[in-house]
This record gives C-alpha cells, sequence and structure tokens, in this order.
C-alpha cells in the first residue's frame, strides 16, 4: 500500500458514519450486508448511506457485489490488513513485536490501555 493510498484510507475513515460502517461490515464477515440492512442496523438514512459506502468504497476500503437486485457490501480485508501493515512497518523500532499485539510493551513503559 502506497502514501497515497494510506492517506485515502484514513481520511475515510476519520469520520464517525463511515467509522461505524466499516466496522459494521468487518463484523459481518464475508456475508457482508446489504444498504437497506446497514441503514437499519445503524439507523442511518439510506441517502446519507449511500454517500458514506461510497467515500469508503472509492478509498477501496470495501467492495460490492450485485446480488440479484440487492447490492452487497463487504469490508475489504486486504485493504483493511494493508493499512494496518503500513502504519505498523516500523514498529518497536523493527522488533516486529507490534505483529504479536505487544506495541504498547516494546515501544513505551505504560500498561496497555483497558477496554
Amino acid at each position: 500500500m502506497n502514501e497515497n493510498m494510506v492517506i485515502q484510507a484514513l481520511a475515510a475513515l476519520a469520520h464517525e458514519l463511515r467509522l461505524r460502517v466499516f466496522r459494521a461490515l468487518v463484523v459481518a464477515g464475508e456475508a457482508g450486508h446489504t444498504p437497506g440492512a446497514l441503514s437499519s442496523e445503524l439507523g442511518i438514512a439510506p441517502n446519507t448511506l449511500s454517500f458514506h459506502l461510497k467515500e469508503l468504497a472509492h478509498a477501496e476500503l470495501v467492495t460490492q457485489e450485485r446480488q440479484g437486485r440487492n447490492l452487497v457490501y463487504r469490508a475489504n480485508y486486504p485493504a483493511m490488513t494493508g493499512l494496518l501493515a503500513y502504519l505498523t512497518e516500523n514498529c518497536c523500532q523493527g522488533a516486529g513485536a507490534c505483529m504479536d499485539g505487544a506495541a504498547t510493551a516494546c515501544c513505551d513503559d505504560s500498561p496497555p490501555p483497558t477496554h
């Protein structure tokens, strides 16, 4: 993933509704969601949702597939993985511990956040 693609992806995710839509699609997995299902699940007006799906698709974070009369949207997992890899490429001074989920432990002395 090149720098311009990363900037586009981060810009697309830097909006509350788009982030919610993307996360819902990640949770949905390979089955994906139709716009109607997303609209109902997230409480987003269909025309607003359409705009945000277009932005996510433009950033290549989601894919769409026509199934009969419906469009099905899915998270683009390779793009998501590429974005995460780009962001963590040199973490921990190349130690690679970030990939094991130990970024906080190797990069600073603060305890990991609790959720």
